[in-house]
């Protein structure tokens, strides 16, 4: 039978695919693929975690004291059962030896199908033995999980071919960690599928930056659609179709080739100068995440790096986080690919919705008790950890000998961050001196993404040598809304009155004082606010590769000098959305 599944539409264009559950745990599980030659090994990971957890509920029953109750005895009796029970074991080994997936993954899917079967039993009592299915689980994945750290990070592989049988592979999930994400980014998957999330939540961000359709806030996606169901995702209209009829299969299938048609016409302008027609050059800067990266944005036809996320060398990491030579690789590997244009690196922007694997306890509890966004995060965590902040700094100045690299710092409110963070790369800049190792020059700038750095945008430019307007934490700030929460998602408003006159107040701070400024969030990579921001004054945008022919065909067309006679109308006007498209259009 053929249903609907309404979600948010966050990535635009159409996918189809056979359905790939990613099952939601209280363990934290790893999710990759593993090659033809790991299978093996893989399925000898599965049993030996098997094995161990058997070994120790056999020792706690041996060791239990004769007081203890019987219900005990057989609770640890049943869970050896459903440990050596075919269903789980046999039924797990298939999905390493079909689908390629890494032994934990392929125990939760297993968990899945067999919550499924619980949960549809009429019985009560055998409905509740799905608690002791998952307790079994939950005790496997735990021990693979420390086994892992011991035997350090797996090696990650894509999909290779036969695991899939050919078919393409939509990815459903509750939620996927921006973690889980950069592992998906290279793998095979043609569209995303959540339950939860908002337009601008760094699931949404990401298959934005892959360019491949999505839908987020979909509710009870993960519960109604079942692995291997065929799946349309209407990426433009936020609706998934679980298992279409043939008609509405064609009809899609019609629209992705129009899609593709599309986006081959405009990958011919990828190494077109973006200038305006009025002769204007307006910088069109790539966002990456890892340094491999680094080519796509130059086959792009970005001219640098604006924004380069080093938090993402930090995620994945179950142990010690990178040292100072490894992130000094890193970013050097990012310069040398980028030949000679520049590369804007941001320090580690840690916390609300891009956790660290390794938290304290106070951390763990700001997590998961107050709002993230709001608390210990991005230069607010650098200056706290002022040992690792300096450690970043160094690397960063050491990559510098390689080519022009900009520092910048994210979510500063007050000036004495500004100050402290001035010091900490003196500092840095004095430790490398000292160890007579070389280091360049760099810029240093400032992220505007709390409306009170926006309000006295003067008084930090008097500090840094350029700013970028982080436009989605500016909204969120702004209008008091967690972006990542799809129950609010509705009022998340890139077109607020309020948003636009502090993006244009910074914009135009920065061009009086004769200092850089760009747009690094979503506004920058979107088509729709491409004119307005031209009409600001704006000439530097930064956004995922996928977005910049887009994005330039808008510039090729615009008349700067026409914008910006309709900017105040549109900045005075109650709809500015409405308000832009009727008075740019006519630009």
């Amino acid at each position: 039978m053929s249903i609907q599944i309404f979600g948010l539409a966050v990535s635009r264009g159409v996918a189809i695919g056979r359905a790939v559950l990613v099952a939601s745990s209280r363990v934290d599980v790893a999710h990759y693929f593993v090659g033809p030659e790991q299978v093996a090994g893989e399925v000898e990971r599965l049993r030996a975690a098997r094995n161990a957890v058997v070994s120790e509920l056999e020792t706690l029953k041996a060791d239990m004291p004769p007081e203890a109750p019987a219900e005990l005895a057989a609770l640890l009796d049943v869970h050896l059962m459903l440990l050596q029970d075919e269903m789980l074991s046999s039924a797990t080994k298939q999905w390493i030896v079909e689908r390629h997936y890494n032994a934990e993954w392929a125990l939760s899917a297993q968990l899945e199908v067999l919550a499924r079967q619980f949960d549809e039993m009429e019985d009560d009592y055998l409905r509740e033995r799905k608690a002791d299915v998952e307790q079994v689980v939950e005790r496997v994945l735990r021990w693979l999980a420390r086994q892992q750290d011991r035997d350090g990070p797996p090696l990650q592989v894509p999909l290779m071919p036969a695991a899939s049988g050919g078919d393409p592979l939509v990815l459903v999930a509750n939620d996927v960690a921006p973690a889980d994400m950069l592992q998906f980014k290279r793998s095979v998957f043609t569209g995303f599928v959540t339950d939860v999330g908002g337009t601008t939540s760094h699931t949404a961000i990401v298959a934005r930056s892959m360019d491949i359709p999505a839908v987020v806030g979909a509710r009870e996606a993960s519960r109604l659609i079942r692995q291997d169901d065929w799946l349309v995702i209407d990426g433009d209209a936020g609706v998934v179709v679980v298992n279409p009829s043939d008609i509405v299969l064609e009809e899609y299938r019609f629209r992705q080739r129009q899609s593709e048609l599309e986006r081959a016409r405009l990958h011919r302008l990828r190494h077109t100068p973006a200038v305006t027609l009025d002769g204007v050059p307006v910088e069109l800067l790539a966002n990456i995440e890892m340094p491999a990266d680094a080519p796509a944005a130059v086959e792009s036809g970005a001219v640098g790096v604006g924004l380069f996320r080093s938090e993402f060398l930090f995620m994945n990491r179950s142990g010690d986080l990178p040292g100072e030579d490894e992130q000094f690789e890193a970013y050097r590997d990012a310069v040398l690919a980028m030949k000679g244009l520049p590369v804007t690196i941001r320090t580690v922007d840690i916390g609300a919705d891009k956790p660290l694997e390794r938290l304290s306890m106070s951390e763990l509890r700001h997590e998961h008790v107050l709002n993230p966004a709001m608390g210990l995060r991005a230069i607010r965590w650098s200056l706290s950890e002022p040992g690792m902040f300096r450690q970043q700094l160094r690397a960063i100045l050491r990559a510098a000998t390689y080519g022009k690299v900009r520092i910048l710092v994210p979510m500063v409110a007050h000036l004495s961050e500004a100050r402290l963070t001035l010091e900490a790369l003196e500092r840095a800049r004095q430790q490398l001196d000292d160890a007579g190792r070389p280091h360049g020059t760099v810029e240093i700038g400032a992220m505007i993404e709390v409306p009170a750095a926006a309000l006295r945008a003067e008084s930090f430019l008097r500090h840094f040598d350029f700013v970028s307007i982080g436009t989605n934490d500016l909204i969120q700030y702004a209008l008091a809304i967690d972006r990542a929460d799809e129950a609010v998602s509705h009022l998340y408003d890139p077109w607020h009155p309020a948003v636009l006159q502090l993006i244009a107040h910074t914009i135009a701070c920065a061009n009086r004082m004769g200092r850089g400024v760009s747009v690094c969030g979503e506004m920058a990579g979107d088509p729709a606010f491409t004119d307005l921001l031209l009409a600001m004054g704006l000439r530097s945008f930064s956004m995922h590769p996928s977005r910049i022919v887009s994005v330039k065909q808008r510039v090729l067309r615009a008349d700067t000098r026409k914008l910006a006679l309709s900017l105040q109308q549109v900045l005075d006007a109650e709809d500015c959305q409405a308000a832009s498209q009727a008075l740019m259009s006519a630009a």
